[in-house]
């Protein structure tokens, strides 16, 4: 059976300067085991398969593969999919709701912008010594040039670092963090944040699960306003810009999502 290909350009200023992700539609024939060896395949930091949901509430079902795990949610995979399924179903809403391992996630769509509701994370607080000391090693910086750092799972396990300046934040030379390590550096300056992604051996261009997570971390600690614009990815040749909202309710996380490539996966 052929399935409908997507690949996605999500949070991007310009055309293929986002993180793309792959999405298959009409994947309730694949087992977990086909769905990982695909996303292997693929070679894409992530891929996602749609499904029927489960429950009347949701819109479709999703399943988020990186090349070698099953996450229960991911941002940029989120937003992506929200742009498939539109797309497949010729649709104008507005409010999407995404059913996932994480539980059901709102999706707001206006025009070429999709924003999703950031999940509620797992577990928080700061990290201890020795997570510090390995960031450190791993950052190649002094500890006294860390301003604050925290757990934040979400999905992927995230550990942050918040740097003084934007420009240490596009300064930073590290060796690649150890397999399953992720870390997410940011720095704020107004109403800009400047974000990096460290993970498994490779840095990725622009993170929705780890801005959701720096977002809820930065509100909680006065660090920014309502609503800013964080930067990512310039670092590795991508321009991607996250879109930051506090409804007072929830916390929304947004940018474009334009489907470059659609096809079929035989």
């Amino acid at each position: 059976m052929s399935h409908t290909f997507f690949e996605v350009d999500v949070f991007a200023t310009d055309a293929f300067t986002g993180n793309p992700l792959a999405v298959i539609a009409g994947a309730d024939d694949f087992t977990s085991e086909q769905m990982q060896s695909i996303a292997r395949w693929l070679n894409l930091s992530e891929t996602t398969f749609l499904l029927e949901p489960t429950t009347p509430e949701a819109d479709y079902r999703v399943r988020i593969f990186t090349q070698s795990e099953e996450f229960p949610f991911a941002g940029h995979p989120t937003l992506g999919t929200a742009r498939a399924w539109l797309d497949l179903n010729s649709s104008d809403k507005s409010e999407l709701i995404q059913e996932c391992g994480a539980g059901l996630i709102p999706v707001k769509v206006d025009g070429d912008g999709v924003a999703f509701a950031a999940p509620p994370r797992t577990r928080t607080g700061e990290l201890p010594g020795d997570e510090v000391a390995k960031i450190v090693d791993t950052m190649r910086i002094p500890e006294e040039d860390i301003v604050a750092h925290a757990w934040a799972i979400n999905g992927p396990k995230w550990r942050l670092v918040q740097l003084g300046s934007i420009e240490a934040v596009r300064n930073l030379r590290p060796t690649p963090p150890e397999p399953g390590r992720h870390i997410g550096v940011v720095a704020v300056e107004g109403e800009v944040a400047e974000v990096r992604a460290f993970v498994d051996n490779a840095e990725d261009p622009v993170t929705g699960s780890l801005n959701a997570a720096l977002a809820q971390w930065l509100r909680e600690r006065g660090e920014v306003g309502p609503e800013y614009v964080a930067r990512q990815g310039r670092c590795v040749g991508a321009d991607g810009a996250v879109y930051v909202h506090d409804d007072g309710a929830d916390i929304w996380i947004g940018g474009t999502a334009e489907v470059r490539v659609r096809g079929e996966l035989v």
